[in-house]
């Protein structure tokens, strides 16, 4: 099991938070997604044999949450 915390700039809102979980959690291997528009930390599990980080700074990006480079 992976797990990363990181900023996502781009949120400002409640619906931004629901939008990045509801696009990650449709992602297989992603366990757990937990963001905060207070933060704008966000919290990922997953099982890093089905899914690479990079898939989904990937697919953050595609969706304009870009995770802030660390």
């Amino acid at each position: 099991m992976e797990s990363k915390t990181f900023r996502v700039p781009n949120i400002s809102c409640g619906h931004c938070v629901m939008t990045i979980r509801q696009e990650l959690s449709e992602l297989e291997g992603i366990t757990s997604v937990q963001a905060d528009d207070q933060t704008r930390m966000v919290t990922l599990e997953w099982d890093e044999s089905s899914l690479s980080w990079e898939q989904v700074r990937q697919l953050l990006q595609e969706i304009n949450y870009p995770p802030e480079d660390q």
